[in-house]
């Protein structure tokens, strides 16, 4: 049996890869934070368009357009929602096709912005193609998960693969604090979060809620005083955000 290739030799070649890279799925969890009836949606790094068809079964009526740099991963999104471009979103023109229409009163980044060289940038960018009280969800990844935490302090290992917390094709880190910065200074006010915990931790998330300061062990790595906040944040594998400009 041949040794399985190293992430970096499989997934880094964004635009070549095959449509089906990605799992074929809706973040129900992202789906949740979302307010209301959206008219008009953009959705960036739409992959394949399962999100976005997922929300015209939802809300009949509504247009849905995706960002997506994966040629076929694009051209599958394009048979299921009504407009697809093409492109990273380092390279897109705001101002042209689809996207430069504007009047978008959702926008959604599913486990998006962690991929971006410049994610303040791509927010700012967003804000002159947004419709009056527009939101913007996103499906965030969380590096202050213990799990990430114990692997680089007691084993010196920061593994990178071809899913997960440690995608090999994330450029950028986010904590829940990192998060609301990204927001506050690009122009946004954080509204609503919700969290999904890594499977690994659920007993330790289960053993601990619900208690007051704790002392949290997991191996031989030891906190003391971890109040309910910092559980949550321990223990999360990501953060879905609803945040609207300001």
């Amino acid at each position: 049996m041949s040794a399985r290739r190293p992430a970096w030799e499989t997934c880094l070649d964004v635009e070549s890869q095959d449509a089906d890279h990605y799992h074929d799925y809706v973040n129900e969890p992202l789906f949740r934070v979302i307010e209301g009836t959206p008219r008009r949606v953009l959705e960036l790094g739409c992959a394949g368009g399962m999100f976005g068809a997922a929300l015209k079964a939802r809300f009949p009526g509504v247009h849905v357009t995706g960002i997506e740099p994966g040629r076929a991963a694009a051209q599958k999104a394009g048979e299921r929602i009504d407009a697809v471009v093409c492109s990273r979103l380092e390279d897109l023109d705001w101002s042209a096709g689809p996207v430069g229409e504007g009047g978008f009163d959702l926008v959604v980044a599913s486990d998006v912005l962690e991929h971006v060289v410049n994610p303040w940038q791509v927010l700012k960018h967003l804000k002159s193609r947004l419709a009056p009280g527009a939101q913007v969800v996103a499906s965030i990844p969380n590096v202050r998960n213990i799990y990430l935490v114990y692997q680089l302090l007691a084993a010196g290992r920061w593994e990178y693969s071809e899913r997960g917390l440690l995608d090999v094709t994330h450029l950028r880190f986010f904590t829940l604090g990192e998060i609301r910065r990204m927001l506050a200074e690009t122009g946004y006010a954080l509204e609503a979060y919700s969290y999904t915990v890594s499977r690994m931790l659920e007993e330790i998330h289960r053993a601990y809620q619900g208690r007051g300061p704790a002392q949290v062990k997991m191996g031989r790595l030891t906190l003391d005083a971890v109040t309910q906040d910092e559980l949550v944040e321990l223990c999360a594998e990501q953060f879905l955000v609803r945040a609207r400009p300001v």
